[in-house]
């Protein structure tokens, strides 16, 4: 069979209306990144190296909602969280509540590979860190100018919002299509040519998020998840994704129901999700 690769920076189209200077280095960078993984398919690395190295990549990139853009909390600080799954064994890792590991991904793989755990959060996963000899920085390394500014935007509305986008209702934050610079949430998936798959996934979160906030990003069956039949990236709203269960749902619907990739993915798309939306 054949290898395949797919990643993503985040909710929403990049808005065509979006001035050249800001929509063209996105979308550079995701086929800059794109490439990476196409090369590294190609050496023969597993879809786990494959994942964790693309998804580095755009945490180190500060357009994108993770890492080094990572939005800012209610109190002006990053909470970065991330996963990452091997679908063969379904050995998975994640993290949350990150405030000085310079790439959450690594994190997470540490955690499936050097712990008796799935998931460890907060100074447990901060002293995790400094444990194994991972990069860290000062959290300030983390708090870029745009950030700042999409704080204040967030405060001034009284919002919690997706990036940069128009201000939207506590209870509903669906991302605004005209918004001014469309960033979040970054993952990978990949397959090899033996059918091995892994996904990867990374986030900041939510502008003006409450401190201590999870979402659906280290949730594994929620907003990342693969087995032997798929593997599954989520991006958007976390609270509808948690409640959904939208990653497992996707490889159920292929499992016991014998659904293709795209028949699973609309009908949890569709029918799913929309449900938790209205609670």
């Amino acid at each position: 069979m054949g290898w395949a690769i797919a990643l993503h920076g985040g909710a929403g189209d990049i808005p065509r209306d979006l001035p050249l200077e800001l929509r063209q280095p996105r979308e550079a960078c995701l086929h800059r990144f794109l490439q990476i993984g196409v090369d590294a398919l190609h050496s023969h690395k597993s879809p786990l190296d494959v994942v964790e190295l693309v998804v580095r990549e755009l945490e180190n990139d500060p357009h994108f909602n993770a890492g080094r853009g990572s939005v800012l909390t209610s109190n002006g600080t990053v909470e970065m969280e991330a996963c990452i799954m091997d679908g063969s064994t379904k050995k998975c890792g994640a993290v949350s509540g990150l405030t000085t590991v310079v790439n959450a991904v690594s994190l997470a793989r540490l955690v499936m590979e050097k712990t008796p755990h799935v998931y460890l959060a907060f100074e447990g996963a901060e002293a995790f860190a400094r444990e194994q000899g991972v990069e860290i920085v000062d959290s300030n390394h983390f708090i870029t100018p745009p950030n700042i500014e999409r704080l204040k935007q967030a405060k001034a509305a009284n919002r919690v919002q997706v990036d940069y986008t128009q201000p939207t209702p506590l209870v509903d934050v669906t991302p605004v299509p005209n918004g001014n610079s469309q960033i979040g949430t970054v993952g990978c998936v990949a397959v090899d040519s033996y059918g091995n798959l892994a996904a990867a996934t990374s986030t900041g979160g939510l502008v003006n998020k409450m401190v201590g906030r999870i979402g659906d990003t280290p949730l594994v069956g929620a907003g990342t998840y693969a087995n032997k039949l798929c593997a599954v990236s989520c991006t958007g709203k976390g609270e509808a994704i948690i409640r959904a269960t939208v990653a497992r749902d996707v490889a159920a619907l292929m499992e016991y129901k014998g659904l293709a990739l795209k028949e699973a993915t609309d009908y949890v798309i569709k029918e799913s999700t929309p449900a938790v939306l209205l609670v």
